[in-house]
């Protein structure tokens, strides 16, 4: 299955290879070379296919659970503060898409959401640090019946210049569904209360909707195991 945020450029990719490879056919007249386009032209759309594939990924909703909003690799895993909606100490969980990991962005958890917010910004890289405050941004803030509120950031980076973002203010959304697109790579930022249970690990690799990132921690058996 084909994303929808791809549905243009696959149709242009789609038109160029096709005009490229008619054009080598008839006017290039070494073999070698015209095979030599025409494989350039095949692997060009094979990569824009596959970097808007939408695997269809059914998530095992739990209110216990913070499943990945991203395919990736876990880049960040600290205590820091959150100065957009928060104000406070957060723990956050930062994930890095490579162009070839799938691209869509899902909602973590089942909730309401709370807050929607584009922020124009710079293209750092995505693993600079300061990219999750300064670089083209949007935040996500889903009110959740066990975690309260759970914040995540769609984060461009020196190659993804198009970020979408579904979330509306108010709705009511679904643990595992699209919440949004980054186009040629970038990463994603959660940031959770420092009272829950981080199950993942640095350099880890992750998968949306199915990599459990973080489970509740009840406060009542908190204190039965503290005495």
């Amino acid at each position: 299955m084909l994303h929808r945020e791809g549905q243009f450029i696959i149709l242009i990719t789609f038109f160029i290879v096709g005009i490229g490879t008619l054009l080598a056919h008839f006017f290039i007249d070494i073999q070698w070379l015209k095979w030599l386009v025409q494989g350039f032209l095949l692997v060009v759309l094979i990569l824009i296919l596959q970097f808007f594939r939408n695997p269809s990924r059914r998530a095992n909703k739990s209110f216990d659970e913070i499943l990945s909003p991203v395919d990736g690799k876990v880049v960040v895993i600290e205590e820091v503060m959150e100065n957009e909606y928060f104000n406070e100490m957060r723990k956050q969980v930062s994930i890095f898409m490579s162009p070839i990991n799938v691209h869509v962005t899902r909602y973590p958890a089942s909730g309401t959401i709370k807050y929607s917010k584009y922020h124009p910004g710079k293209y750092l890289v995505a693993w600079h640090p300061k990219s999750s405050e300064e670089n083209e941004r949007t935040t996500v803030v889903v009110r959740t019946p066990k975690f309260g509120d759970v914040l995540f950031r769609q984060v461009a980076g020196a190659l993804a210049r198009r970020i979408v973002n579904y979330a509306e203010e108010g709705e009511s959304v679904q643990q595992g569904d699209d919440s949004g697109f980054i186009k040629f790579g970038s990463r994603v930022d959660l940031f959770l209360p420092l009272d829950c249970e981080i199950n993942v690990g640095l350099n880890q690799k992750v998968k949306g909707a199915q990599t459990c990132i973080a489970t509740f921690v009840n406060p009542n058996e908190k204190e039965e195991v503290t005495y």
